[in-house]
């Protein structure tokens, strides 16, 4: 029984191209068809020069980037698996506090005198209600 299971869950890992998304390769977020219009919207955006998909939506250190990436890794593999994602497609919180992270990261010098507002403050400094479609651009 053990054997079944481990073939079957390599031939899955294999079949889904699981080893692709150990890379920071933007192509291996599209293996999965649901993700084209993120893709093809990144591809048009101004941060396709400075920042792939990981450079976004991981933590930049080597043990979040890797957490993050089972995690994601799992959930998005059940959500796919039984169909019981939204469309469109949106981040889950803990997602979005990553990006909001890297965006606070990657732009510290500009942002530092408006994060300095916030310290403190019950305000939660959210970049993303305003910039949405930085990253991916706007249709």
């Amino acid at each position: 029984m053990a054997g079944i299971l481990a073939g079957v869950g390599a031939f899955t890992f294999f079949y889904a191209k699981g080893a692709s998304y150990l890379l920071d390769d933007p192509q291996a977020c599209v293996n999965c068809h649901i993700m084209r219009e993120q893709y093809d919207s990144w591809s048009h955006s101004s941060h396709k020069a400075v920042a792939s998909c990981n450079g976004c939506h991981v933590p930049h250190d080597f043990i979040g980037k890797y957490a993050t990436k089972l995690e994601n890794g799992y959930a998005h593999s059940r959500a796919f698996t039984f169909q019981d994602f939204k469309e469109p497609i949106e981040m889950r919180p803990v997602s979005r506090n990553i990006v909001l992270n890297n965006c606070l990261d990657c732009h510290k010098t500009m942002v530092s005198p408006i994060t300095a507002l916030h310290t403190g403050s019950q305000d939660t400094l959210d970049c993303i209600t305003c910039h949405r479609s930085v990253g991916h651009a706007a249709k």
